[in-house]
C-alpha cells in the first residue's frame, strides 16, 4: 500500500453515483482529512461502502455515523468489513443509549407524566402505611419485652429533639402570639372591644398555632436530621452491617427516635402555648393598656381546658408523622451524597405538608363535634 492510499479517500463511480467508496485509514490521526472527505461527498450518494477501508477506529466510525445521521442515510446503507463490524456495533450501542434531547410537550405526554407522578405518590403512601404498621408491631413488642428498648439512644434523641429545640420554639411562639394580639387589637379597636384580644390570642394559640408551629419547626429541624443521619449510614453500608450482625435496624434506629418525638413534641407544644400566651400578655401591657393582672384575670375567666386539650391531642399524631417520614426517607437513600440531599428535602416537604393537612382535617372534625 502506497503512502497516498493510507490517507482517507472517497471515490464516486460515475456509473454508480449513489455509492461512495471509502479507502485508506480512517483513524484519529487523520481526523481533519476525514472531515474534509465527508464534506465532499455529494448529496446523491446515499450509500457508504466502507468495506475497502484498511484501518478504522472509534473516531472514524463516529464520523461516518454522524455523517449518515446528518444526511438521513439509513443504517442498512452503511457497509463495513466483517472484522470492523464488532467495533461499529459497540459504538452504535453507546450512541443509542444516549437520552433524547427533545421532550414531547403535548397533552398526551403531559397526561402521561401526571400519571407517573400519581403512581409514584401512590407507592410512597403504601410504603408509609407499611412502615407505620411495622413500627406499631415493633412498639407493641417492646411493650411486651422492655429489654429491647435502647434507653440510652432514646434519652439522647430526646435531648436533641426536645431540649435543644425549646429556645427556638419558645421564641417563635412568643412572637406569633404577640403578632396575633397586635393585629387583633387593630381590628377590635374600631369596635371598642380590645379586651376580646385575650380570647383571640388564647383560643388561637391553644387550639391551633402552638401545635402547628411546633410541628412545623420540628419537621424542618428534626425530620431532616433523621433522614440525613440514617441516609448517611445507608450510603456507608452501616445498615447492612447492622443486619449482618443480626440486629434489627428498626429497633436500633427508628424506635428510639419515634419514642423521643412522642414524648417531647407534646411537651414542646405546651411550651409553645405558654410562650404564645406570654406574647399576648406583653402586647396587652405595652400596647393596649391592659395590665397583666387584668389580662390574666380575663384569661382565667374565659379560657376553657378543652382548648388546650385539642392542641395537645394533635401533638402525638404530628410526632408519629414526622418520625416515620424522616426515618423512612433515610432508609430509602441510595449510595450517593446527592440521594441524601434529595431525600432530606423530600422528608421536610412531606412532613410539613402532611402536618398542615392533618391539622386542617382535625380542626374541621373538632368543630363538627362541638369541641
Amino acid at each position: 500500500m502506497t503512502p497516498a492510499q493510507t490517507q482517507p479517500e472517497v471515490r464516486i463511480d460515475p456509473a454508480e453515483p449513489t455509492r461512495a467508496r471509502l479507502l485508506g485509514n480512517w483513524t484519529l490521526a487523520s481526523a481533519l482529512e476525514i472531515g474534509k472527505q465527508l464534506q465532499g461527498i455529494p448529496e446523491a450518494a446515499t450509500t457508504l461502502d466502507a468495506s475497502r477501508i484498511a484501518r478504522i477506529d472509534s473516531a472514524g466510525v463516529l464520523a461516518l455515523l454522524r455523517h449518515a445521521k446528518r444526511r438521513n442515510i439509513p443504517p442498512e446503507n452503511l457497509h463495513f468489513r466483517h472484522d470492523h463490524k464488532a467495533l461499529v456495533s459497540s459504538i452504535e450501542d453507546v450512541a443509542d443509549d444516549r437520552p433524547k434531547k427533545k421532550r414531547d410537550l403535548g397533552f398526551l405526554a403531559a397526561l402521561g407524566r401526571l400519571g407517573f407522578q400519581v403512581q409514584g405518590y401512590g407507592h410512597k403512601i403504601m410504603a408509609l402505611l407499611s412502615f407505620t404498621g411495622e413500627n406499631l408491631v415493633k412498639l407493641l413488642r417492646i411493650a411486651h419485652e422492655p429489654r429491647r428498648l435502647r434507653l440510652t439512644s432514646t434519652v439522647y434523641h430526646m435531648e436533641q429533639v426536645g431540649l435543644d429545640a425549646v429556645p427556638l420554639v419558645a421564641l417563635l411562639s412568643y412572637l406569633v402570639g404577640a403578632v396575633i394580639a397586635f393585629l387583633g387589637s387593630t381590628i377590635l379597636r374600631d369596635f371598642g372591644a380590645e379586651i376580646y384580644v385575650v380570647e383571640l390570642v388564647s383560643i388561637a394559640t391553644l387550639r391551633e398555632l402552638a401545635a402547628l408551629m411546633t410541628a412545623i419547626v420540628v419537621a424542618g429541624r428534626t425530620a431532616s436530621a433523621f433522614t440525613a443521619q440514617i441516609g448517611a449510614m445507608k450510603s456507608r453500608e452501616e445498615i447492612d452491617a447492622i443486619r449482618t450482625l443480626g440486629l434489627d435496624p428498626i429497633d436500633l434506629l427508628v424506635i428510639p427516635r419515634l419514642i423521643a418525638l412522642l414524648v417531647c413534641l407534646p411537651l414542646l407544644t405546651f411550651v409553645a402555648m405558654m410562650a404564645g400566651l406570654a406574647g399576648g400578655v406583653t402586647v396587652g401591657a405595652f400596647n393596649l393598656d391592659i395590665p397583666p393582672q387584668q389580662y390574666l384575670a380575663r384569661l382565667h375567666d374565659t379560657i376553657q381546658v378543652r382548648h388546650m386539650l385539642v392542641g395537645l391531642v394533635k401533638a402525638p399524631v404530628f410526632a408519629v408523622v414526622i418520625g416515620l417520614i424522616g426515618c423512612l426517607e433515610g432508609l430509602h437513600v441510595e449510595g450517593t451524597a446527592q440521594s441524601v440531599g434529595e431525600h432530606t428535602t423530600s422528608a421536610v416537604v412531606q412532613t410539613i405538608s402532611l402536618v398542615i393537612v392533618i391539622d386542617a382535617l382535625a380542626a374541621l372534625w373538632f368543630m363538627q363535634v362541638g369541641w
